[in-house]
C-alpha cells in the first residue's frame, strides 16, 4: 500500500537536517564532490513541503556518477536505478524516515555541476526564495493536488506545468539581470 502524499507546514529544522546529511555526503564522496546543494521545497524558507529533504551533490563529470553508488549506499541510502533510462545523467538515492530514528526522509539526486538538471533546480529554488508570493502559490497548488494522488510520480507530474512556468519566469528574470551587468 502506498502512503498518502503529505504536505507539511515549513519546518525550520529542515536546513539543519540538510546540513547533517550534506556533511555525511561530503565525507563519503570526498574528492568526487564538487558542490552540494539543498533543493526542493524543503530548501525554501516558509514553503510547505513533503517532509523529505532533497539533496543535489554535484560532480565534475558524468563518468563519476557510478562511482557515487557505493559511498552513498554505504550511508544507508537505497540506490534507485529505474529512472536512468529517461535520466541517464542522474543517480537517485532515497532513504525513508524510520519512526523513532530521528532521521528525516531524504532523496539524493547526484548530477554534474552546471548540467541542465543542476541549473534548472537551482533556478527554481532561488526564484521561490526571492518571491515568497510565488512560493505561497506553489504551496497552495501542492496542498490542492496532494489528496488527489497516491503515486508520487503522478503528483509530481501534476505540478509540472506550474514548475515549467516558474522556470521560464526565473530564466527571463536571470537573463534580464545579465543584460544589465
Amino acid at each position: 500500500m502506498t502512503d498518502p502524499i503529505i504536505i507539511a507546514d515549513y519546518d525550520p529544522k529542515w536546513p539543519d537536517l540538510y546540513q547533517i546529511e550534506a556533511a555525511r555526503l561530503r565525507e563519503a564522496l570526498g574528492d568526487l564532490l564538487v558542490a552540494i546543494e539543498h533543493v526542493g521545497s524543503t530548501s525554501v524558507p516558509g514553503l510547505a513541503a513533503k517532509p523529505r529533504i532533497d539533496i543535489m551533490p554535484g560532480l565534475a563529470s558524468e563518468e563519476d556518477l557510478d562511482r557515487t553508488i557505493e559511498p552513498i549506499t554505504s550511508l544507508g541510502f537505497e540506490y534507485i536505478s529505474k529512472h536512468e533510462d529517461e535520466m541517464p545523467y542522474r543517480r537517485l538515492f532515497t532513504r525513508n524516515q524510520e519512526p523513532g530514528s530521528g532521521q528525516i526522509a531524504v532523496n539524493i539526486h547526484t548530477v554534474v555541476v552546471g548540467s541542465e538538471f543542476w541549473e534548472r533546480h537551482l533556478l527554481f529554488r532561488d526564484y521561490l526564495r526571492a518571491h515568497p508570493d510565488v512560493a505561497d502559490d506553489y504551496a497552495q497548488l501542492k496542498r490542492e493536488l496532494a489528496p488527489q494522488f497516491i503515486e508520487t510520480n503522478d503528483y509530481a507530474g501534476a505540478k509540472t506545468e506550474f514548475i515549467k512556468s516558474i522556470e521560464a519566469r526565473a530564466s527571463a528574470e536571470r537573463d534580464t539581470r545579465r543584460s544589465y551587468d
